[in-house]
């Protein structure tokens, strides 16, 4: 386990998310927490033990050993939908377990009634059909086929929901083929209807479109990004702004990174800091070392340019991000040392760091530098 960083995760902010998302979305809609990609970085068995505590009792992964993670830590107390990759060896351990799980290919469908058929379980299906996105899901032409399946191995396999993924519903360029994916949803939707076939439920949404698009909600939605107080893009954030008087945030960041000063070494004039020569000291510099890097999911894209705060005041990295080490100018810090706490995202006395400021100083998304902070730190719930 690493020690020399510590990721905390705010209860409150949590419930404030939580309780935002459910008077938006109403009673009749389920939110399903989507904690695929180690819960966006938070960590899948801390992260979902805090939802269930605040009434969160379905979520949706990517693949099963997601899947797993999330039974290991609330068993059969909570409903899990597996949205991606399921290989045939984990086919018995998903049904035998009455986990959910999209399917996309006649392959899946034949091979998930023949598992059920021999536990004497019934596999819990959610037919992905392709409404656009050009990813996974079944094309048109295969429907006919797969409502034949469908009725004649209703034995084996409940036709949970019906669903498809919208091809970049944060992003206003993409309005008109997001509507085009809607609509063809709905035929798709009506075609089963016609033909004797009704899921349970429908379902579409991500966060971007549960707020974009409030009709795509139907009877679940997939709730990523937001719930960990961040929003899918600045377009999805300014929409939900534009249809309210009250222009606050309703949303706040759960996650805190923090680490310490590692060391502190003084550097004179005409030095280059670090590998290569990518910085070059242009004064006498105060610099900390502070023990995370590339390794740990500080990007190297931050070389030069990132930010922490320590002692309540931002402090520049410069040169490399190393793979475990990063170098911040403290030159301007009066009272500075080893062991002093360093904020990597969060809040210290009055100034913040967010999610958001890292894609200031690059080009990653915050999805992406969520998911690449390591496992390997620990996760503490904190009130």
């Amino acid at each position: 386990m690493h020690t020399n960083s510590l990721i905390e995760l705010n209860q409150k902010a949590y419930q404030t998310n939580i309780d935002f998302l459910k008077k938006t979305f109403g009673d009749k809609i389920t939110l399903s927490s989507v904690v695929k990609g180690n819960a966006y970085g938070h960590g899948i068995g801390e992260f979902v033990t805090m939802a269930y505590g605040y009434g969160v009792t379905h979520f949706s992964v990517f693949d099963v050993e997601e899947a797993k993670a999330v039974f290991a830590a609330l068993q059969d107390k909570v409903t899990i939908m597996v949205m991606g990759l399921v290989k045939d060896e984990d086919m018995e351990w998903v049904i035998g377990n009455a986990i959910e799980f999209f399917v996309f290919d006649k392959n899946r469908l034949t091979k998930a009634q023949k598992i059920a058929e021999k536990l004497q379980r019934k596999a819990i299906v959610h037919i992905e059909v392709e409404t656009g996105m050009n990813r996974t899901g079944f094309e048109k032409s295969d429907l006919k086929s797969v409502l034949a399946i469908l009725k004649k191995e209703k034995e084996h396999l409940f036709f949970k929901g019906l669903c498809t993924h919208y091809a970049g519903a944060e992003s206003l360029e993409n309005y008109d083929r997001v509507n085009h994916q809607i609509k063809k949803f709905e035929e798709i939707y009506q075609y089963f209807c016609t033909n004797d076939l009704q899921p349970e439920m429908r379902h579409s949404a991500c966060s971007a479109a549960s707020i974009i698009f409030p009709e795509t909600r139907m009877d679940l939605v997939r709730i990523g990004i937001m719930q960990y107080g961040l929003w899918p893009s600045p377009e999805v954030f300014a929409s939900f702004l534009n249809s309210k008087k009250d222009k606050t945030n309703p949303l706040e960041r759960v996650i805190t990174w923090k680490s310490t000063i590692m060391s502190i070494k003084k550097i004179n004039s005409g030095s280059f800091i670090g590998y290569g020569t990518s910085y070059l000291a242009k004064r006498k510099m105060k610099i900390a070392v502070i023990p995370i890097g590339y390794a740990h999911g500080y990007s190297r894209s931050l070389s030069n340019q990132g930010r922490v705060l320590i002692n309540g005041q931002p402090c520049t990295v410069v040169g490399s991000v190393n793979m475990n080490m990063i170098s911040v100018d403290v030159t301007e810090v009066d009272t500075v040392k080893k062991e002093d706490e360093v904020v990597l995202i969060g809040t210290q006395k009055d100034l913040s760091i967010s999610v958001a400021s890292f894609s200031d100083f690059s080009n990653q998304l915050n999805y992406e530098l969520l998911t690449r902070i390591s496992k390997t730190i620990p996760r503490k719930i904190i009130k």
